[in-house]
């Protein structure tokens, strides 16, 4: 019998300076360890402090990969970005790091093979099963044998599904934010308004562009700080080569995630399944299916919230994900 539950609520390789100052944002954390004794030591974290690169060969796939690595705990949490321009691991989820470090977890953000500072590529088949892959290949060269629990936003998301359908046995627990290829929407024609922005801001990366879909992106846009339009602006003008291969990718096939919503019973990880009521990218019904076909899965749904729950609800967002993992 599924133990599913329903919880309703009561985003270049050159070491550039200006990109760090805008989205190197450093956060200072107490790190406590029992050796014997109690050891305190004080770490200023910062996106360049993080920042590791690995060769990967993995199948046909031979790349660099970027990553950032922190924290020094027995379990590790990989986090995975979602496909937006300009995207990576910290800009995506560095509202969420500091609560996982300093409870004793190591953190792991891999940039996917097209975005940021890993290499380019042009993915004829399925996107989800390639960042699979280049996960894999990841974790192999670091040396990360043992489960991880994966916290994918979007196509991480799609990611962290195929990763556990290929490799159950190296999955502890997943967090599926606005993704996970339940399959597309029942009712909202496909693709969304969200969806059509972003591929819109692919083909033509103007601030104009940036703002249309982070307005549709979020559901409070106030929120929105012209430091963070232009540090995204930036990070998508400083790869081309990405933007460049994204539409290629496109054209060469346009289901660059295909639905794996049959094969979804055969994820047995305990899932977190969290959504934004609001969510004009990836429409919340996506999420049910999620948890209709998983059998040890729950769904948390934000009121007032978009696509981008990690960062529009950080601090409710980080006290469920280490009571997730915790319990």
């Amino acid at each position: 019998m599924s133990s599913s539950v329903l919880r309703l609520p009561t985003y270049s390789r050159k070491n550039d300076t200006k990109r760090q100052a805008l989205n190197a944002r450093a956060f200072k954390l107490t790190v406590t360890r029992k050796q014997g004794s109690e050891m305190s030591a004080e770490n200023q974290l910062t996106e360049a402090g993080t920042s590791k690169f690995a060769r990967i060969k993995e199948g046909d796939l031979d790349l660099q990969i970027h990553y950032n690595d922190m924290g020094m705990g027995r379990e590790t949490v990989v986090m995975l970005h979602g496909s937006g321009p300009g995207a990576s691991g910290w800009a995506n989820f560095n509202r969420n790091l500091e609560p996982l470090v300093e409870k004793g977890y190591r953190v792991i953000l891999m940039d996917c093979p097209g975005w940021s500072k890993s290499d380019p590529i042009v993915c004829t088949g399925s996107r989800s099963e390639l960042n699979a892959r280049a996960l894999k290949g990841l974790l192999d060269a670091i040396d990360l044998q043992g489960p991880v629990h994966i916290i994918g936003n979007s196509m991480g998301g799609h990611a962290a599904v195929a990763f556990a359908l290929a490799n159950p046995s190296r999955v502890g627990k997943l967090i599926l934010m606005g993704g996970g290829t339940g399959g597309p929407s029942q009712f909202v024609p496909m693709p969304t308004e969200g969806i059509k922005l972003l591929q819109g801001l692919y083909r033509e990366p103007t601030i104009e562009n940036l703002k249309k879909m982070m307005n549709v992106f979020v559901y409070d846009t106030s929120n929105l700080t012209e430091d963070l339009y232009q540090g995204r602006l930036h990070n998508m003008l400083a790869r081309k080569d990405h933007l460049e291969n994204f539409v290629k990718s496109l054209a060469a096939n346009p289901k660059q995630f295909p639905d794996v919503g049959h094969r979804l019973s055969e994820v047995k990880s305990p899932t977190l399944i969290i959504w934004g009521r609001d969510d004009r990218f990836v429409p919340m019904d996506v999420g049910l299916r999620l948890l209709w076909g998983m059998p040890n899965a729950e769904f948390h749904i934000f009121n007032r919230c978009g696509h981008w729950a990690q960062w529009e609800h950080a601090d409710k967002f980080n006290r469920m994900v280490l009571d997730f993992l915790t319990h």
